[in-house]
């Protein structure tokens, strides 16, 4: 069984050993720049920059976002049934399309409960 593994081993043990000794040298070899304040500071198209680097942002923002990408995800999931929803009732067989009425009524329930919460209203 480690013969079959012995390969995987070596290359492991070669790739290890190559990035400490690319490392190493790059330290040992490799010049120290030396820093100051105009190096340090963030460079913006060549403009000094003025004020924070990240504005901020209101909640509802990410709420919203939040909400799209949850949505998002359940059409996903919906979008492979839809494609294959010919052959799923083909033999009279209706547990499909209670399984996806019921999954979309919980779609909608938690869509209804956004609303009412004020998930979506931008003030």
């Amino acid at each position: 069984m480690t013969d079959q593994f012995l390969p995987v081993f070596f290359q492991i043990l070669i790739a290890t050993g190559f990035a400490v000794v690319a490392l190493t040298l790059s330290v040992v070899l490799g010049k120290s720049a030396k820093r100051n304040a105009t190096k340090d500071t963030p460079y913006e198209c060549g403009m000094v920059p003025i004020g924070d680097g990240a504005p901020r942002f209101s909640i509802k923002f990410y709420l919203v976002a939040m909400l799209f990408v949850i949505f998002d995800i359940e059409v996903v999931f919906m979008y492979p049934w839809a494609v294959q929803f010919r052959d799923l009732v083909a033999g009279g067989n209706v547990v499909p399309l209670i399984s996806m009425a019921s999954f979309a009524g919980v779609l909608g329930f938690a869509y209804v409960y956004a609303l009412r919460k004020g998930a979506l209203t931008w003030k």
